[in-house]
């Protein structure tokens, strides 16, 4: 018996996937979390097989509740965590697979697929949907360049976002109007594929966009 540990912040998204699955012989839905940090304790607590996780979750995101379930991996017990979100975005999907997700499915992906992802993982192997294995391949073909195209100012904002500050600080900073501020933080969004100041600056982080002096642009 498979046992399905199952977190969306959406309640009619997980009743819809819980009928779904326990009708599946083999499968056994022993907990439903509504956001990361639920998640992540219910994971520590139940011991299921596999977690399904969806990626834009309150308080906690998906790739940060992964993280940290997959952390304590030391334990044989530990279960593995399969993504099962809307979004397909390249970041998106590396940051969930450097997290240590064993797969990443869509919830557009037949019923048929979605099982075997589970029971792929559940065995200790990898499920990737079509389209997701696409892209992670083109991804590492054509890797993006460190900065992703960011503008010297788009990295002057992200920088006094990453120190703390709110858009209006970050105006008065920069000698801009507050709506421009929001402009640049729309298109570093847009660029980086996130939707989040959180993430926004920690991906600029792991790619090395905001190392160095700030940007001589006012």
């Amino acid at each position: 018996m498979i046992r399905l540990l199952i977190a969306d912040d959406h309640p009619v998204v997980r009743a819809g996937l819980a009928g779904l699955l326990s009708d599946e012989p083999g499968f056994d839905v022993v907990g439903e979390a509504a956001d990361g940090g639920e998640a992540t304790a219910l994971a520590a607590e139940l011991r299921p097989d596999v977690v399904l996780m969806d990626l834009r979750m309150p308080r906690i995101d998906g790739v940060a509740a992964t993280s940290r379930i997959v952390a304590a991996r030391g334990d044989a017990a530990v279960p593995r965590v399969l993504i099962l979100t809307t979004y397909e975005s390249d970041d998106q999907i590396l940051a969930a697979i450097e997290a240590g997700a064993s797969g990443y499915l869509l919830k557009a992906a037949p019923r048929e697929e979605i099982v075997a992802g589970i029971r792929s993982v559940a065995a200790g192997q990898s499920a990737l949907s079509p389209s997701v294995a696409v892209r992670l391949v083109e991804r590492m073909r054509h890797p993006e360049p460190a900065a992703s195209a960011l503008t010297p100012r788009e990295i002057d904002v992200l920088r006094l976002v990453a120190a703390g500050h709110g858009n209006k600080r970050i105006a008065v900073e920069l000698g801009i109007g507050e709506s421009t501020v929001k402009t640049h933080l729309l298109r570093v969004y847009d660029k980086l594929g996130v939707d989040s100041r959180t993430r926004a600056v920690t991906l600029a982080l792991e790619r090395g966009v905001l190392g160095g002096g700030g940007s001589a642009e006012r």
